[in-house]
């Protein structure tokens, strides 16, 4: 290794805490929608922490950026942070965590303006979370110099096991509401959607 390996080290730490942050906050809005805790836990707590741990992940993306530029190992150009396939190092695996931190971002100002953009279309820019963590996982997986070592491989799949256990669990905990009209009819409230009878 070249030089001074400060930026590098925290290059590595930063990415790898992104990850568990977006796993985390990832987790935490899971358990909003489907209330694992039940009434132990207030929907506007688990709604802040999920907020809290989305902008912690967002200064470890920043953080992480900015340390691959200013190191000396892999020479990060700055607007390869911004412009997917710049990198010379990995492109397509870095193209992948611009992508996700990109998009990562649009998810986080969709915070503040869901008033303006209407609760329907907030829900679904925030499907989009999904694919960040994909998109996230596999930057990891396939940039991260810590990758092949089994303490990585480790905190990679429990990470994935954990949004796909949360994920399911609201899948398959959450019960359906029926309903009944003024009509006599009934209608079906099934998560986010109303179906009628």
């Amino acid at each position: 290794m070249r030089g001074d390996p400060t930026f590098w080290l925290l290059a590595r730490a930063s990415g790898l805490t992104a990850y568990l942050l977006l796993t985390a906050s990832a987790v935490a809005g899971l358990v909003v929608k489907s209330r694992p805790f039940g009434r132990a836990v207030k929907a506007a707590a688990a709604t802040d922490v999920h907020r809290f741990l989305a902008l912690l992940a967002l200064g470890m993306i920043a953080l992480h950026g900015v340390a691959l530029t200013l190191d000396s190992t892999v020479r990060m150009p700055l607007a390869a942070l911004v412009l997917p396939g710049l990198s010379p190092y990995r492109p397509a695996a870095v193209a992948a965590g611009v992508l996700a931190a990109e998009l990562a971002g649009l998810i986080v100002v969709s915070f503040s303006l869901r008033r303006r953009i209407g609760m329907r279309n907030w829900r679904r820019l925030h499907w989009a979370t999904y694919l960040v963590f994909l998109t996230g996982t596999v930057h990891g997986l396939a940039a991260g110099t810590d990758s092949s070592r089994p303490w990585a491989l480790g905190l990679y799949l429990g990470a994935v096991g954990a949004v796909v256990f949360a994920t399911t669990w609201r899948v398959l905990a959450m019960p359906s509401r029926v309903i009944t009209t003024r009509t006599g009819g009934s209608r079906v409230q099934d998560r986010d959607r109303s179906r009628t009878v």
